[in-house]
């Protein structure tokens, strides 16, 4: 089925050509192109998807999923290597505080963690490495130093980086420990559809990936342990004077990819803003005051915000605590949904 157009330059551009026969009519694209393409595993033929790199027929094809027929022809255009070292690049930070060992960033929505496919550059590493130059840790690798934990690409807040190997095994072995008996804290701010009916909870869920969407996590019998504690702090009434969104204040027991989305979808309260896990509570929006429903339209992201980072500190083992006001997206959507307003600080020490 492969045939392959290769340019003699391993550095240039290389066009892959592919036949589809009768018996992968109706197969995904990309799971055509994983068995027929030697060399690029089938995420990074989706992100190559994503960017405009494949067409059948000479036709553009950015979905992933869509379905191929036998006779037709792809096409897929493969850039040359990239370099896996990050480079540094002049991204502005919210630096909460910084030492010889550690930094504390309070990040913005929009802004990746670290290299990956569709995301190589104008990540925080890019930013961190501009910023602290070679005094990172390189125990997370070549893509990720000094990462020893991560924030989802749209979800705000606090995140600390260790600036040698020393201080990120130190802060390894308490995000390990999920502050069971440690002093590691973790709390977040999370807009929920509905509200709970008793004003505190813990879901206690394990977490594996999505047996049909791998870019989404689910709830399964045999994932990864799971637990997430939270806490209403504030409720909020619809036109129709009834329930319909609440402010709750979470604390993760562990650190799973996605967790507070998923659990929160679990227990039928889903992130307000999620179009991953709660596209079926889209509707509720029209329950909403206009300017809450315009802060919401305006989000574009799950109103998700990591509000308090508690860690010892590895060398002087002075428990440090930070917390981040919710930033101004976040404290609009709170003043549609409420009518108090909650002006913006800047995260502090405390």
């Amino acid at each position: 089925m492969n045939d392959t157009e290769n340019d003699t330059d391993s550095e240039a551009e290389r066009i892959e050509t592919l036949a589809v026969g009768d018996e992968q009519s109706g197969e995904r694209l990309d799971r055509v192109l994983a068995a027929g393409v030697d060399g690029l595993s089938r995420t990074r033929l989706k992100a190559l998807i994503l960017e405009g790199r494949v067409a059948i027929g000479g036709r553009t094809i950015r979905d992933p999923g869509a379905r191929v027929n036998a006779g037709d022809t792809i096409t897929v255009n493969v850039p040359p290597p990239e370099d896996a070292l990050p480079e540094g690049e002049p991204i502005p930070l919210d630096v909460v505080f910084e030492d010889s060992d550690l930094i504390v960033i309070d990040k913005p929505a929009g802004l990746v963690v670290h290299p990956a496919a569709g995301h190589p550059t104008g990540t925080l590493v890019n930013a961190l490495i501009a910023h602290c130059g070679e005094s990172l840790s390189g125990i997370g690798g070549v893509k990720r130093p000094g990462i020893v934990h991560r924030l989802d690409k749209d979800t705000s807040g606090l995140i600390v980086v260790a600036k040698n190997d020393k201080t990120h095994q130190a802060l390894a072995r308490q995000f390990a420990d999920h502050g069971r008996t440690g002093p590691l804290q973790r709390q977040y701010l999370a807009f929920v559809w509905g509200v709970p009916d008793r004003p505190k909870g813990t879901v206690d869920a394990p977490i594996d990936r999505h047996p049909h969407a791998r870019e989404r996590m689910a709830v399964r019998p045999n994932g990864r342990e799971a637990i997430t504690h939270w806490e209403v702090l504030e409720r909020y009434q619809g036109l129709d004077g009834k329930p319909v969104a609440a402010l709750l204040a979470c604390r993760l027991e562990t650190g799973r990819t996605h967790q507070i989305r998923v659990h929160m979808a679990h227990i039928g309260h889903p992130l307000l803003g999620d179009e991953i896990y709660g596209p079926g509570f889209k509707t509720k929006s029209a329950l909403l005051a206009p300017p809450a429903r315009d802060a919401l339209e305006a989000l574009g992201r799950q109103a998700l915000h990591a509000y308090m980072l508690g860690f010892q500190h590895p060398d002087s083992h002075q428990e440090m605590t930070f917390r981040s006001e919710l930033p101004p997206e976040l404290a609009r959507l709170r003043r549609g949904l409420s009518g108090a307003a909650t002006p913006r600080k800047r995260a502090k020490k405390q």
